[in-house]
This record gives structure tokens, C-alpha cells and sequence, in this order.
């Protein structure tokens, strides 16, 4: 597997770099005002962090509304919109251990796509992150499981009669910044990045001399301190991890 394999690039910017540490990177080749999703995109709890190749989705707000069910027709509101020609196309079939799955949603109004359920759907298939511009809903259950979500906000309602399914693996906008399969993104709690797939072996590079420069520091400050030392400092073990890179 060579090095610009983006689910073994991704594999090595989940350890040890943070969000900044990346944007330095970018910041350095003159692209992180460029792969910033903006700051409404957060993520769902505190302590989440991943890394991996995009898997794209774009979502738009439908213009057809869903038919009034029956008490037993209700809890069929997926598959009636599904042949409907609401799900044009299946995110789940194109998913890979250790992708994150980004979704455009063309400024639809609030719409819970991702819940309680699919969210741990996807995750049984391998997929570390879920990152949209929209809401996710069931946000209780999401952060009890630690669903891997960052979001524009918290929605109620589904997704029948409110948006369309219309294509996956196609360059999207989410969040303010293009992305495109098998770009990486990156998300911890300062928000989400896009790497560019064509500049992540530099961008890597950078990242992760700044990454154990910084450690280092603050190891010694930790010290001066009398503060014990945790893994945010064990600059030791990044710089044997980075090592053909500093």
C-alpha cells in the first residue's frame, strides 16, 4: 500500500495531530482559508476526533411533499419516499472501513437526516465520521452511543417530504469548501478540515513537525508546572511515529 493511499494517509493524521496542527500545515501552502468548513459545523460531543477519506453525498431540498399516511402506512415513511424517487442513490453502498461521509444539503431547512439509527448503521460499516452542513436529529441517543457526528445544528423531523437523495461520489460544497471522494477530513472540537488529497502527503509532513515541536513545549511547560505529563505531550512517541518525516 503506497504512502498516497488516502485510507493510509488518513490513518497517520489520526494520530497525534490536532485540527490546528493540520491548519498550520495548509496554512503554510497557502490553502487553509480554503479548507475550513465554517465554524457552524461542530462536533456532537466533546472528546470526538477523526480522520478519513471522504466519501461524498449530496442532499437537496425536495419540492414534492409526502402523501397523507394511514395510523400503519406511518411507519413505512422512508420506503414510501423511497419509491417515491426520494433516495436516488445509496451512500451505503459506496462506504469503506475508516471513511467519514460528508453531505452536502443545498441549504435545505431542518431535516434530522442523520439519527439515531443510521448513524449506527454506518458505523457497523466502518465509517468513522459523519460530517453535514444540515442537522442531525435523536441528538441524546447520538452522543449516549458517541456517534462520530459533527453538525450544523439539532433538527426533529425526518427525512421524507423535506429532501432528496440525488448523488454520491461527485465533488460537493459542505460547509463552505469543496470536497471531493477521497479528500481527507479531519474533525476534533476547534471544527472540520478538508485536506486536499493531492497536497496531504505535505500537508502531513508539516503538521506533524509542528505537532511534535509543540508537544515538546508544552512537555516542559507541563514540568515547570509540576503538572503530570498525559498524551498531549508525549512528544516522544509522535516523533518515533513521524520519524521519516522530521
Amino acid at each position: 500500500m503506497s504512502q498516497s493511499d488516502p485510507f493510509r494517509l488518513a490513518e497517520r493524521f489520526g494520530r497525534y495531530l490536532r485540527v490546528t496542527d493540520v491548519t498550520d500545515g495548509l496554512d503554510a501552502l497557502g490553502r487553509a482559508e480554503l479548507c475550513l468548513m465554517c465554524r457552524q459545523i461542530r462536533p456532537l460531543w466533546l472528546g470526538l476526533r477523526f480522520w478519513g477519506p471522504a466519501v461524498t453525498l449530496r442532499v437537496l431540498p425536495t419540492n414534492r411533499p409526502m402523501p397523507i399516511l394511514t395510523r400503519e402506512q406511518a411507519l413505512e415513511q422512508h420506503a414510501i419516499w423511497s419509491r417515491m424517487g426520494g433516495f436516488a442513490a445509496r451512500v451505503e453502498d459506496q462506504v469503506k472501513p475508516g471513511c467519514v461521509i460528508v453531505t452536502s444539503t443545498g441549504g435545505a431547512r431542518e431535516c434530522g437526516f442523520f439519527g439515531s439509527n443510521n448513524s449506527l448503521a454506518l458505523a457497523a460499516a466502518g465509517v468513522v465520521g459523519i460530517v453535514t452542513e444540515g442537522y442531525c436529529r435523536d441528538s441524546d441517543e447520538l452522543i449516549a452511543q458517541r456517534s462520530p457526528v459533527a453538525c450544523a445544528g439539532i433538527g426533529r423531523t425526518i427525512i421524507p417530504g423535506r429532501v432528496q437523495v440525488m448523488e454520491v461520489q461527485t465533488p460537493i460544497s459542505c460547509g463552505g469548501v469543496m470536497v471531493r471522494p477521497g479528500d481527507i477530513v479531519g474533525c476534533d472540537f476547534d471544527g472540520c478540515v478538508v485536506v486536499p488529497i493531492e497536497i496531504a502527503e505535505e500537508v502531513l509532513a508539516i503538521a506533524a513537525r509542528i505537532a511534535v515541536e509543540d508537544k515538546k513545549s508544552r512537555r516542559q511547560l507541563y514540568e515547570r508546572l509540576g503538572k503530570p505529563p498525559d498524551q498531549s505531550v508525549d512528544w516522544q512517541a509522535a516523533a518515533e511515529f513521524f520519524k521519516d518525516l522530521l
